[in-house]
């Protein structure tokens, strides 16, 4: 494509998800990723397996295995705040105006 008629030449990546009207869900995507990321290696540092994480938590392993799926975006702020707290952490959310 000649670099002219690039309607988007010069625009951020941010203004080009917005146009296209998948933002909110790119977003949502990376954020459940570095959490499920940092999630599942703290487990691996502490050695803690799936099934041992969702008996202290009283649930399923199923449960535990939505909270790891980096492609599953539906999991409650409830249950990402017991999980890092059964590993001795915390999540912190931060709204930041664009």
């Amino acid at each position: 494509m000649n670099r002219h008629t690039n309607p988007h030449r010069g625009s951020k990546f941010d203004d080009f998800l917005r146009e296209e009207g998948i933002y909110e869900e790119v977003e949502a995507a990376a954020l459940k990723k570095v959490i499920a990321v940092t999630l599942g290696e703290t487990m691996r540092r502490k050695g803690l397996s799936v099934a041992r994480l969702a008996a202290q938590l009283g649930t399923s392993r199923t449960v535990i295995n939505r909270i790891l799926d980096e492609q599953n975006t539906s999991i409650t702020l409830r249950t990402l705040t017991r999980a890092a707290s059964a590993l001795g952490c915390r999540i912190t959310l931060e709204i930041v105006a664009v």
